[in-house]
């Protein structure tokens, strides 16, 4: 009964389009010039102004021979009072074919309403694009998360969470720039598909190049081109742009995703960190209004409440250990295998005693931790393009801040001795050298000055800013499994 509902409304919607066509009217419209958009009309609103705006009905009131409408796009919405009088019988007759979903353009004089409501009187309208399909009810949204994340368009239409997580997101990144041009970073763009993939420890995308005849890859990080960048005299350089991993779908991974990659020449890890702290910052008093992030349920109440008040929390990797496992260091391997299983720490994939340790820290520091945390000086098989640290080379120069439970950005005082470069990423591509970026490597020979670098993941971060507990919620259009091989 339900299909057949809903194709009476879709064969009804029909009748309605083939109406306005035998009324001589293009019910997919043309140019209509406006002279502000609903949202603006509302937030600057003069009464007794002649104004001109589009938009899609969201909302109707039919009281007879008067109407009220919503009119709505992403800036907001306006009240749109319509009189059958007013317009004249023709133009009340096409009115009738309407539907909410529907795109018109409307003219006339803005007036406050008896209950105080911004509106505007139309004297004309235009029909600028007829809906087919009835949208979803607005009192219940789109809550179907397929339906939520395979068609935006409708979760934007439907729920106004979802459009305010996406122009926060949009904020977020545009104040990110502006936050880096005014401190004299400069803006570039890096190759996307690439000989070798380099600049991190990911599984990537293969592709073919036919002109070229050669394999190339999508790729994992823009580090090692930003890295001659600084070799050949930028001192100050970001991209932010998109990376693509051939791994996993999470809560928190997505195979397509957003990083902001940063090079500060001359400058170390720690100068990294207060950069990455006084940026985060600022855009949350400047985007979100506050240091205090509240994340809710879907009920409204605050679940969580992360502080992002400075200063930030600088801990070592080695004293974190600590904190949850005290004798860690002086267990043997077989030791810290037993006390992991005693933990229920699955560790049997593990292959490497850095890695027991990474996975203990990953489950019992990092997953735990809520407001922001610069974890220091970590392993040096953790980050082979990093610096060793002069007073304990077991270790590199690095900050991983954590946050929201989280990893959201490592820093580094980048490694530049050529050499040294050289022979750890031989032994991170356990000795195959055709896996090396030899021409990064001779770049590096050219003399890269000593710097500073930092990552931050952008859907991570506006997920902790937004309160969004999966990064599809700040994903335009998330990767999904095709609909033909669901099971």
């Amino acid at each position: 009964m339900e299909e057949m509902t809903h194709n009476e409304l879709l064969a009804i919607r029909r009748q309605k389009l083939n109406a306005i066509r035998e009324a001589n009217i293009d019910p997919y419209g043309a140019r209509f010039e406006t002279t502000g958009t609903p949202g603006l009309i509302r937030a600057e609103f003069v009464e007794g102004l002649k104004v001109r705006t589009a938009g899609r009905i969201t909302a109707h009131r039919n009281m007879g021979k008067s109407h009220f409408i919503d009119l709505s796009d992403i800036s907001g919405r306006i009240q749109v009072y319509i009189n059958s009088k007013e317009i004249g019988p023709d133009a009340a007759a096409i009115f009738d074919h309407l539907d909410i979903g529907d795109f018109i353009g409307v003219d006339g004089e803005t007036f406050t309403t008896k209950t105080g409501e911004p509106s505007i009187k139309a004297t004309t309208f235009t029909v600028l694009s007829k809906s087919l399909r009835p949208l979803p009810d607005k009192w219940h949204g789109v809550q179907d998360t397929e339906i939520k994340y395979r068609q935006r368009y409708l979760d934007l239409i439907a729920n106004p969470e979802s459009l305010e997580i996406f122009k926060k997101r949009i904020a977020i990144v545009r104040e990110i720039r502006r936050f880096l041009e005014d401190r004299a970073f400069i803006e570039v763009e890096t190759p996307m598909m690439q000989s070798i993939p380099g600049g991190a420890a990911a599984q990537p995308f293969e592709t073919h190049h036919n002109a070229l005849g050669v394999d190339l890859f999508l790729r994992i990080a823009p580090e090692l081109y930003l890295k001659r960048l600084l070799v050949g005299g930028f001192n100050k350089v970001f991209e932010l742009n998109r990376n693509f991993r051939n791994e996993g779908i999470s809560r928190r991974h997505n195979p397509e995703f957003t990083m902001l990659e940063a090079y500060w020449a001359y400058a170390d890890f720690e100068q990294m960190a207060s950069l990455v702290e006084e940026m985060v910052c600022h855009v949350a008093e400047k985007i979100c209004g506050s240091l205090l992030i509240e994340h809710r349920n879907t009920d409204g109440n605050v679940v969580k409440t992360i502080d992002l008040s400075r200063p930030w929390r600088r801990t070592s990797y080695s004293d974190l250990i600590r904190g949850v496992a005290p004798n860690w260091y002086e267990f043997t391997i077989d030791q810290r295998r037993e006390w992991c299983a005693e933990h229920k720490i699955d560790v049997t994939h593990c292959h490497e005693d850095f890695e027991l340790t990474q996975h203990v820290f990953e489950k019992l520091v990092e997953e735990k931790t809520m407001n922001p945390l610069f974890v220091t000086h970590c392993p040096k098989e953790l980050v082979p393009l990093a610096k060793l640290n002069s007073s304990n080379p077991s270790v590199v120069d690095v900050y991983e801040l954590v946050i929201n439970g989280q990893e959201i950005s490592p820093g580094y005082s980048e490694l530049n001795d050529p050499d040294l470069q050289r022979e750890r990423l031989e032994h991170q591509s356990g000795g195959e050298t055709q896996k090396l970026d030899e021409e990064f490597l001779t770049a590096l020979e050219y003399g890269m000055p000593p710097a500073g670098g930092i990552g931050i993941g952008i859907d991570r971060l506006v997920m902790m800013l937004t309160g969004a507990e999966s990064i599809r919620d700040v994903i335009l259009f998330p990767q999904m499994r095709p609909k033909a091989t669901q099971h």
